[in-house]
C-alpha cells in the first residue's frame, strides 16, 4: 500500500509552524508496511492544493491531509476534496450538534456563525471523532482511493490518527501490528545502531526503529501479525537480544519513560523522595509530578538558586561556598543531604551548575553541572559536562539525576 501526506498550512510553508504531523504520521506508516514516497507541504491556496492533490491520487493509494478543517475562510481543505471528486458539501446532524455540545462547555467563548463550517463534510464521508478540539475528521473513499482528512493541531491530529485512521489502514492491509518500545539512557544513537547493526540489516518482520530525542534513544520493535500473540512471539527475542548486548542502559522494554518508571519503584519500595534545585530551576520537581500518584512518594521541591538561600534553607556551609562555590561536589552533596534531613524523605536529588550561556569561569565552564543523590547514610555525586543551550543543559542536568535514582533504587553500578 503507498501512502501520500498532503500537509497544509502557509504557516508551514513560512517556517512559522514546525510540521511535527508528517513526521509523526511518516514513522507510525512505515513499521505498519504503509510506503510514504512522497510528502508535500502546500500552502491555503485553492488551486494549489487541488494540483497537488491530483497528483498524489495519481500515485498513492491513500492520500493522508492534515490542516485547513477549522473555521475560518483559509481552512479550505474539506471544500477541495469536494470540488475535485464532484461531491457536494453535506452538513452532518451529529457534527453540527456535538459542536453546540462542545461549545457549551467552554466558558465565555461564544459559537459564531462561521464555526458549523466544521459540520460540513463531502458526500459520503466517515466521520472521525475529535474529542480534543472542534474539527471532526474523515475519510473520503472514490475509485478506490482513501482520501483522510486530519485537523492540523498535533494533540488533535496524534489520537484521530492513532486511534482511527491506523486501524483502517491496518483492515485495509489485512495485518496488524504488535509493538514494544526499548528506551535508553546512557548510550548515543550512533553506539546503540552500531550495536545492534546486524539485527537492522537483517529485519524483516519485525523491525527495529531507532529514533533520538535529548539525552534518550529508542528502539521501536514491530511485528506484522495476525493476533497481539503472534507478535509478542515475534517480538520478545529480538527485545531479550537487543536487552543482552545493550546491558544497563536500557531502562524500559515496554515503553515505560524514566519518571513513570522511578514513580512506579518508589511506590513499589514505599520510599519518600525530594528535591533541592539550582541550575535546573524545578524541572526536576516537575517531572516527577508530571506523573499522576506522585503525591504518594514526593514530599517536596525547593528551588535554591542564590548562595543565601542554600545557606538558610539547606543549611550549605558557607565555608563550603566561599572555598570551592555553589557549582563544586562538595556544594551538591550538602545541597542532597540538607534537602534529605529537612524534608525527612528516604532520598534527595540536588543539581547545581552553570546552565549558560553567562556566569562560566576559567576552570567552570557552560554546562559544568553537579548533581547529587542523599540516602540513608551516605550521598553520591556526579560531575557532568555538558554541551547545548541553557534549555538542553537543564534537560540533560534532570536525565542524569533521573538515572542516579533508577540506578540506586535498582540497585545497579553508577554511570561514569
Amino acid at each position: 500500500m503507498i501512502a501520500e501526506i498532503i500537509s497544509v498550512g502557509t504557516e508551514l510553508l513560512m517556517g512559522q509552524v514546525l510540521n511535527t504531523d508528517a513526521q509523526y504520521m511518516a514513522r507510525e506508516l512505515a513499521p505498519a508496511g504503509v510506503n510514504v514516497y512522497h510528502q508535500v507541504t502546500v500552502g491555503d491556496n485553492p488551486e494549489r492544493l487541488k494540483d497537488t492533490l491530483k497528483t498524489a491520487l495519481g500515485r498513492a493509494d491513500v492520500v493522508i491531509l492534515s490542516g485547513g478543517l477549522g473555521p475560518t475562510g483559509d481552512d479550505l481543505t474539506k471544500l477541495v476534496v469536494a470540488d475535485l471528486l464532484g461531491l457536494p458539501m453535506v452538513r452532518s446532524p451529529e457534527a453540527e450538534q456535538e459542536l453546540y455540545l462542545r461549545f457549551s462547555s467552554f466558558r465565555n467563548r461564544e459559537m459564531t456563525p462561521n464555526n458549523l463550517r466544521q459540520a460540513d463534510f463531502p458526500q459520503g464521508s466517515t466521520l472521525l471523532p475529535n474529542p480534543n478540539g472542534t474539527a471532526q475528521g474523515c475519510f473520503v473513499e472514490q475509485n478506490g482511493k482513501t482520501i483522510v482528512l486530519l485537523p492540523g493541531p498535533p494533540r488533535e491530529l496524534f489520537p484521530m490518527f492513532h486511534d482511527y485512521v491506523m486501524p483502517h489502514l491496518l483492515k485495509r492491509a489485512g495485518h496488524r501490528l504488535y509493538t514494544r518500545e526499548i528506551r535508553i539512557f546512557g548510550m548515543g544513537e550512533s553506539s546503540v545502531e552500531h550495536a545492534i547493526r546486524d539485527l537492522i540489516e537483517k529485519q524483516d518482520n519485525p523491525t527495529i526503529a531507532p529514533y533520538a530525542k535529548t539525552g534518550e534513544v529508542t528502539l521501536r520493535v514491530t511485528a506484522r501479525c495476525q493476533e497481539e500473540k503472534e507478535g509478542e512471539l515475534l517480538v520478545a527475542p529480538v527485545v531479550e537480544e537487543i536487552e543482552s548486548r545493550l546491558g544497563d542502559v536500557v531502562y524500559s522494554t515496554n515503553g515505560e519513560s524514566m519518571p513513570e518508571l522511578l514513580s512506579r519503584l518508589m511506590i513499589e519500595k514505599n520510599a519518600t523522595l525530594a528535591v533541592a534545585e539550582s541550575c535546573t530551576g524545578g524541572l526536576l520537581s516537575s517531572t516527577f509530578i508530571d506523573v499522576p500518584g506522585s503525591s504518594t512518594y514526593f514530599l517536596e521541591g525547593m528551588v535554591v538558586y542564590s548562595d543565601s538561600a542554600k545557606i538558610r534553607r539547606l543549611n550549605v556551609s558557607n565555608t563550603i561556598l566561599r572555598q570551592n562555590g555553589a557549582v563544586s561536589a562538595e556544594c551538591a552533596k550538602e545541597m542532597a543531604a540538607g534537602m534529605c534531613r529537612t524534608s525527612g524523605a528516604d532520598y534527595a536529588l540536588a543539581t547545581t551548575g552553570i546552565a549558560g550561556p553567562g556566569g562560566a569561569k576559567a576552570n567552570k565552564p557552560v554546562g559544568l553541572v553537579y548533581v547529587a543523590l542523599a540516602g540513608g547514610d551516605k550521598v553520591l555525586v556526579k560531575k557532568l559536562n555538558l554541551t547545548g543551550d541553557r534549555k538542553r543543559v537543564r534537560e540533560m542536568a534532570t536525565l542524569n539525576a533521573l538515572d542516579m535514582l533508577r540506578r540506586l533504587l535498582m540497585d545497579l553500578p553508577q554511570a561514569e
